[in-house]
């Protein structure tokens, strides 16, 4: 059974920094791709940042390109979001997924940390 369990979310101002952690239990990990996403009330779901499972390359949404940073550790079989410079519009619930094997969609998901910024 795939589970994922992010933390280190919370309430910070404008201007600061957070550090999200997500533990996986979950075999070959090394090769899946990961995903951290956030949803804010009412708005649609925005992928923050996508980790390559084949290359480790990462992408980032224009929104957090520059503040944000996503970084895995497949000793630890775990994966962050560094997020810096946060902005109030970055308020959401954020979630970590993984892929399945052979895949490069979010198909097991985590269930999601608050995130606040104050202004």
């Amino acid at each position: 059974q795939v589970q994922l369990v992010e933390s280190g979310g919370g309430l910070v101002q404008a201007g600061g920094s957070l550090k999200l952690s997500c533990t996986v239990s979950i075999r070959t990990f090394g090769s899946r791709w990961l995903y951290w996403i956030r949803q804010a009330p009412g708005k649609e779901r925005e992928f923050v940042a996508t980790i390559s499972g084949r290359d480790g390359t990462t992408i980032y949404s224009d929104s957090v390109k520059g503040r944000f940073t996503a970084s895995r550790d497949n000793a630890k079989v775990a994966m962050y979001l560094q997020m810096s410079s946060l902005k109030p519009e970055d308020t959401a619930v954020y979630y970590c997924a993984v892929s399945a094997l052979g895949r490069s969609s979010p198909d097991f998901r985590g269930q999601g940390v608050q995130v606040t910024v104050s202004s």
